[in-house]
């Protein structure tokens, strides 16, 4: 939607193709929570943003500031130092711009009070580098949007889906087969931008590029995400690109079903495990649930569920901790036990080692180091000492009833292979030339990230590079 816009602007008479029906339209757009980073340099940044922040609510909150500098360092730390540098810089350094883009078009951002900032002695403090989010989540992301290209008199097909790219016979792509309705047509353009998505709704994609074990996890987002679009465009000669073995994927609740489902939206994800213990089925810690801000651990953690038996864990809570959790741990859906001791918790884990469990907590309260203050704003240093793996921040002790224990499997959100573009979106072929003709932008576009991600980016380079490739795609066929 933001290539639509951005193309209209440019002069360009605009298609848009969705594959999906109207109900379950927008892509993994739509399953977002709506978090969205970007840089910004203080608070007269957001309240230009966000035009409606009171005197008041600045008052009681610390927003810190995010620059472009630590954007692109986070870029950088959280992909080992991999990403694309010419696609990390255009994603910071137009980051602010396209949120304010956005805004001008009708989307509504507020600050994220409720998942990314906690209460210390009646202020709020931001942490994690994101703090703003579009109201109504992604759906009311996708919905402002639809109504931006409603506005502009944009045309929108639903159940329409991209078979194959027409090209002429010096290879530029002149439009596109579509099946809609039962029939197959050929829509003739100057230009098309791709932005269908990964391919993390195809078992066997997903098995043959992630790996064995991968068809069974489940898919947090659309159905329709079957790497159609990059198919596409391998097929006229497209150059793949980027961690092609990598995704994005999180701790999902063990029973949440083999899709999205719109009606709960981000609720099946679980994640204030830094203030819990994860547990496998020998009742064994497998990672270090405090190795930083959920931000930047939550979306390979999915990974390591995915590896323990079972292809399950469970997060392990005491009553300390519990005020901590998101809403996602109180929704009707939920997989989850509770009890009064630890030895009968333990022992209602369905699937766990229960002796196992139980001393892996009590070495896991032996190891605290006690002295240091538990502060959930900050890596705080509170942490383990002598175990495999140590807890590195907010280690605190299971030992305060009640107790209460959420099983969860890996839940993918997208993955990280996809199509190669230039510095205008232009997607390139395998002689590093550009294809005259197509473009390419959001979770299809490979080379931003490698093996982890930045919470909210994805959503930012969805935006960046959308608005990048429909001003580039619009350029081309005015031109």
């Amino acid at each position: 939607m933001c290539a639509a816009l951005a193309a209209h602007e440019g002069g360009a008479r605009v298609l848009v193709l969705e594959r999906a029906p109207e109900a379950e339209a927008g892509g993994n757009s739509r399953f977002t929570a709506g978090a969205i980073r970007f840089a910004y340099d203080g608070v007269d940044d957001l309240r230009a943003l966000m035009p409606d922040l009171t005197d008041a609510e600045v008052e009681m909150t610390d927003f810190g500031t995010y620059t472009e500098e630590q954007f692109y360092a986070d870029l950088g730390r959280i992909t080992d130092y991999r990403c694309d540098p010419e696609l990390a810089d255009t994603l910071v350094t137009r980051s602010k711009d396209t949120l304010m883009w956005m805004a001008s078009h009708g989307v509504r951002f507020a600050p994220i009070w409720g998942r990314q900032a906690f209460k210390v002695d009646g202020r709020f403090t931001f942490w994690g580098g994101l703090t703003v989010e579009s109201v109504g989540g992604g759906e009311g992301l996708v919905e402002s949007l639809r109504a931006a290209l409603d506005r502009n008199r944009i045309d929108l097909w639903h159940e329409a889906a991209g078979r194959s790219l027409l090209t002429d016979d010096s290879g530029a792509v002149r439009g596109v087969r579509v099946r809609r309705g039962g029939r197959v047509i050929d829509v003739e353009c100057s230009a098309v931008v791709l932005a269908a998505g990964g391919f993390q709704a195809n078992a066997e994609w997903r098995t043959r590029y992630l790996g064995p074990g991968w068809d069974l996890a489940k898919v947090r987002g659309t159905r329709f995400n079957t790497g159609d679009g990059i198919a596409m465009a391998l097929d006229i000669g497209a150059m793949p690109y980027g961690n092609w073995s990598g995704a994005h994927a999180v701790a999902w609740d063990y029973n949440a079903p083999e899709f999205g489902d719109l009606a709960v939206g981000d609720g099946f994800q679980k994640h204030s495990y830094p203030f819990a213990i994860v547990l496998n089925q020998d009742g064994q810690r497998f990672v270090d649930e405090g190795a930083d801000f959920r931000n930047y651990t939550y979306a390979r953690y999915g990974r390591e569920i995915l590896a323990q038996p079972g292809h399950s864990a469970w997060q392990v809570f005491d009553a300390s901790t519990e005020h901590l959790q998101r809403d996602e741990y109180r929704i009707r859906q939920v997989t989850k036990v509770t009890a009064d001791s630890i030895e009968e918790l333990c022992a209602r884990m369905e699937d766990v080692h229960t002796e196992g469990a139980l001393a892996t907590i009590s070495e896991f309260n032996a190891a605290v180091d006690r002295s240091v203050p538990f502060d959930p704003n900050v890596l705080d240093g509170r942490r383990t000492r002598g175990l495999g793996p140590d807890k590195t921040n907010w280690a605190m002790p299971i030992e305060t009833p009640p107790f209460s224990a959420f099983r969860v499997t890996c839940g993918l959100t997208f993955t990280f292979g996809g199509l190669r573009i230039d510095e205008t979106g232009c997607v390139i072929d395998t002689d590093l030339r550009p294809i005259t003709g197509l473009y390419a932008a959001g979770e299809l576009v490979g080379g931003l990230f490698y093996g982890n991600y930045p919470g909210g980016s994805g959503l930012s380079a969805g935006a960046v590079f959308g608005r990048l490739a429909g001003s580039s795609a619009a350029a081309h066929a005015t031109g």
